[in-house]
């Protein structure tokens, strides 16, 4: 609407002028859509007129809407309410924007403004396969490149893949201890599933070997060193001295943690991350074997999600770029060194919290690897303007660290990194009950599991509607993972990024509601008229149109501006609620309006041509929100 804005501002000015003689500023006329209750498509804002017109504001709209009707050929009536002039904007306006929109290429998409901007998301460990949680940051990350892209940016969809650290050392060590040999091939798992197991076979007995070592600290029968000792003595002591039950559970937590640290799996895990480091070829060899073992089964997921990447990342080369960083920071006096050897750094001034860099081991920590990351990919693409993180809320803090640390050695391009923060999802079974997600103990969910269960649901529900005749098995199969997957990733975009959510599998592919197959079923209702239609000419502008069609084409002049507002937010949910919105408006002008019954062929002709632009405006909705439609459904 801010075009049909632009062109009644001069004529508001001029009717201000001749009416009042105030000469005003285009700033000075401020518009907002008309409400839902009243007649209108623009309202004008009139309070402001009245200081100078001496009237009431009803009185005030009224002179300034018979200027406009008499003036204007844009303005066919108008009603006042109060301060507000809401105007009707002619049939002869509609009809005009949509023959202009018919004639324009990529309609919606902006042309391209130079900007280079990376989208990193999925960026898994390499240590466990992707579940629920990864499948929100996947087509979150993968939505959000569509927009920028359509937003005239220049996008590069990338990952860091974690495959290194004490996380990727757990499964490695508890493989080689409890394996037995077991490969993908032997045990018919997938790769990333299978090396997931030992993950979570090495947190129960970690969990085993704590409380053994819980119950010889309480007898006083202690195999570790003086210092460990010492501060479970004073630990102990503490928690003795505490009164309530609350600050008791902190220092057992504490204590908790201690013989977590001290276990004999745990020394062992943090040996083999430093000879990970050191290159040892025995730990080097186990570590490629695993982890090409997982890469096999992400892309298989990758495949079924339907996400892809421009370029891959991984932390086992670019935290050396980042122990690198450190050191120059620390001689810079940006960083500063502990008694124990450890790297920090001191944003107390800040007002946030000293935070480690570098262990004193000398093994780097995630902050490392992401501080090298940064740098190494603004170095390698040399017109990049930003990067967008798309990471869970949990780590809103490590985020605001990076940013901090990075604009701190000097990075002006900092300011141009974006944390896409989002909230965790839960998923809600059969019973009814909403269930957390815990990797280690095995509880995640699974998302080929997922995808595969959705599709399937797809597929009952399509055969029950059983209209899908004269299909090939072929056809059928892709059509069934077509609507599973359209339930699955606009389900999990129609929310609010930054909202934590509950998703619910039998919800994600129902026909009716706010459903990603409702928006598809829409698209091939409009494949259908098309077909039957056959060969479209262009629009009479002589014709009458309908208010449900003025409706329709209202809702086509928002598009680019929906995108650009997508785009700004970093936000999918805009572009699905505007794309079920869409639908909802078409299927109400389906139900309402008779277009193959019609006699006036040019009538015919502009009716089939607006349900065709409809549908192109859908299918580029929801090929950024990552989803296909059907042509038949």
């Amino acid at each position: 609407m801010i075009e049909l804005e632009n062109e009644l501002r001069p004529t508001i000015l001029k009717a201000i002028s001749e009416i009042y003689s105030q000469n005003l500023n285009n700033e000075d006329i401020q518009f907002q859509l008309t409400r839902k209750d009243f007649e209108g498509d623009l309202t004008l804002v009139t309070f402001p007129f009245t200081k100078f017109s001496k009237k009431s504001p009803v009185d005030t709209g009224n002179e300034i809407g018979d200027y406009l009707v008499t003036n204007s050929e844009l303005i066919e009536t108008y009603n006042t309410v109060q301060g507000f002039l809401n105007l009707v904007i002619s049939k002869s306006y509609w009809l005009k924007s949509l023959i202009e929109i018919n004639q324009t290429d990529n309609y919606g998409q902006f042309a391209s403004n130079g900007r280079s901007v990376m989208v990193e998301y999925s960026s898994p460990n390499t240590n466990k396969p992707l579940h629920l949680g990864h499948l929100r940051n996947n087509f979150l990350g993968y939505s959000v490149a569509q927009i920028l892209k359509e937003n005239g940016n220049d996008v590069i969809k990338t990952q860091i893949i974690n495959d290194r650290g004490i996380h990727i050392c757990k499964s490695m060590l508890a493989w080689e201890r409890y394996g037995e040999g077991e490969t993908p091939i032997s045990s018919g798992l997938k790769g990333d599933k299978l090396v997931g197991k030992y993950y979570v076979k090495f947190d129960k007995v970690l969990k085993q070997e704590t409380e053994t070592l819980l119950e010889k600290w309480a007898l006083g029968e202690f195999d570790v060193d003086e210092a460990t000792i010492a501060e479970y003595q004073k630990l102990s002591k503490i928690k003795a001295e505490k009164p309530d039950e609350k600050s008791k559970k902190g220092i057992q937590d504490k204590i908790n943690k201690l013989a977590n640290n001290s276990t004999p799996i745990m020394l062992d895990v943090q040996q083999m991350l430093q000879d990970w480091e050191a290159k040892s070829p025995d730990v080097i060899a186990l570590w490629n074997k695993m982890n090409g073992w997982v890469y096999e089964g992400f892309d298989a997921t990758y495949k079924a999600m339907g996400v892809d990447f421009d370029k891959l990342y991984y932390e086992s080369n670019t935290y050396l770029t980042g122990k690198e960083l450190v050191v120059e920071g620390l001689e810079k006096g940006i960083f500063f060194e502990k008694p124990d050897g450890s790297v920090w750094i001191d944003l107390t001034d800040d007002g946030l919290d000293e935070k480690l860099v570098l262990r004193s081991d000398g093994t780097a920590v995630y902050m490392t690897q992401d501080i090298g990351t940064a740098q190494q990919r603004m170095k390698e693409f040399d017109n990049l303007t930003g990067i967008v993180y798309t990471v869970g809320n949990e780590q809103d803090y490590h985020f605001q660290v990076l940013f901090l640390i990075l604009k701190k050695l000097g990075y002006k391009w900092a300011d141009n990194c974006y944390h896409l923060s989002y909230g965790m999802v839960d998923l809600k079974n059969k019973d009814g009950q909403v269930g957390k997600m815990k990797s280690r103990e095995g509880t995640v969910v699974d998302a080929d599991d997922l995808i595969a269960d959705v599709i399937g649901k797809a597929k009952e529900m399509t055969q029950e509607r059983g209209q899908i005749e004269g299909l090939s098995e072929e056809d059928k199969d892709e059509l069934y993972k077509m609507i599973g997957l359209a339930g699955l990733k606009y389900y999990l975009l129609k929310v609010d990024p930054t909202k934590r959510m509950t998703f619910n599998p039998e919800e994600s592919v129902e026909l009716n509601g706010n459903t990603g197959p409702f928006i598809q079923y829409a698209f091939a209702r409009i494949q259908s008229l098309l077909r039957k239609g056959g060969e479209l000419g262009p629009i009479d502008s002589k014709i009458d149109i309908h208010p449900i069609e003025r409706d329709l084409i209202k809702k086509l002049i928002e598009y680019p501006s929906v995108i650009a507002d997508a785009g700004s937010s970093y936000s999918p949910a805009i572009i699905a609620s505007y794309a079920y919105d869409l639908a909802k408006l078409f299927n109400s002008f389906f139900q309402s309006i008779s277009i193959f019954r019609e006699s006036d062929l040019n009538v015919q002709n502009y009716r089939l041509v607006l349900s065709q632009k409809v549908g192109e405006t859908i299918k580029t909705s929801m090929k950024m929100l990552g989803i296909d439609v059907p042509d038949r459904m």
